[in-house]
């Protein structure tokens, strides 16, 4: 019937044409709304937002390995937490107030197969910089690495002792903290030309209250895998005046190692009577470098 309203089909079908594109703009203007509530539209919410930097360590930029990845502060297998559960000892070799307590620190202790002075006051620079002084800093900054991976790191001493410990005590600290790994740090006093590095393993020893017999292997792989990533870090080459171009170096005459029950190995990172090596270790870069090195050595050494 018809009514008098009713709409040619041209113009009928303009008006549903009409409400079906208001349809469409409704639709994709609410899907345009909850896109942009979600993110920037690259990925799910907070996709292609910058991620968080990371600050660097005692002013470095980044913890690249040797070979120039970023693997976390110890290289390849050394990001965060990758050391969780391990102790550490590290031991900085003798003490900023040594030499004012030169008849304490003179006193015979047992190391077994001898007897030796409580500790010393070390060597220095030409110019006057202590070897106490570079092994708190170098032990300090890796220290931080050290933690940033997840390990406990126990000191033995943090310049808040009047001398020493001596070095049967040193030896007692890392046996009682049952440390995975303990590394002695040092600087050699040679003479002029003498350049370069080297790692001291124990020797064999069973005399008294000292008995290697246990750790003279793993103290080996310990110091292998240090002195490796310690040149490959710090560019420096090895000694050349001791180990044969190895920078290795077995010795029975020291306390720290004799007395030792838990894998430890000495480092001594450079001769301080060198004027070149001198320049390295008076250089906090450089001594960066060497802190990051003893890390991913020490890392090495307990991920492997």
């Amino acid at each position: 019937m018809s009514n008098g309203s009713t709409l040619p089909p041209h113009r009928r079908l303009r008006g549903t044409l009409l409400v079906i594109a208001a349809a469409v703009v409704v639709v994709g203007l609410g899907g345009w709304l909850v896109w942009r509530s979600s993110g920037d539209g690259g990925g799910p919410p907070g996709a292609g937002q910058p991620a968080p930097s990371r600050p660097a360590e005692n002013g470095t930029e980044g913890t690249a390995g040797p070979g120039g990845g970023s693997h976390g502060p110890a290289g390849k297998g050394g990001g965060h937490g990758s050391l969780k559960g391990k102790v550490v000892v590290i031991d900085p070799g003798h003490n900023p107030h040594n030499r004012e307590h030169g008849q304490e620190i003179a006193r015979q202790v047992d190391i077994g197969n001898d007897r030796k002075e409580c500790d010393t006051t070390g060597t220095s620079t030409n110019d006057g910089y202590a070897e106490a002084s570079f092994t708190l800093d170098v032990a300090r900054r890796a220290r931080t690495l050290l933690q940033d991976a997840g390990a406990k790191v126990v000191f033995t001493q943090n310049g808040d002792r009047p001398y020493g410990p001596c070095v049967d005590e040193r030896a007692a600290i890392g046996n009682k903290a049952h440390a995975d790994a303990a590394l002695s740090l040092h600087a050699d006093g040679s003479g002029a030309g003498n350049r370069g590095f080297h790692v001291i393993l124990p020797a064999r020893v069973t005399d008294g209250p000292a008995d290697t017999a246990a750790i003279v292997a793993p103290s080996k792989q310990l110091g292998k895998r240090l002195a490796g990533r310690f040149r490959a870090t710090t560019g420096s080459a090895p000694s050349n005046y001791i180990g044969q171009g190895t920078g290795l170096d077995v010795r029975s005459d020291l306390g720290g190692l004799n007395l030792s029950t838990v894998p430890k190995v000495f480092i001594e990172c450079g001769n301080m009577r060198d004027p070149k090596d001198a320049a390295q270790l008076t250089d906090p870069r450089w001594r960066q470098k060497a802190a990051r090195g003893i890390t991913e050595g020490i890392t090495d050494f307990l991920t492997h």
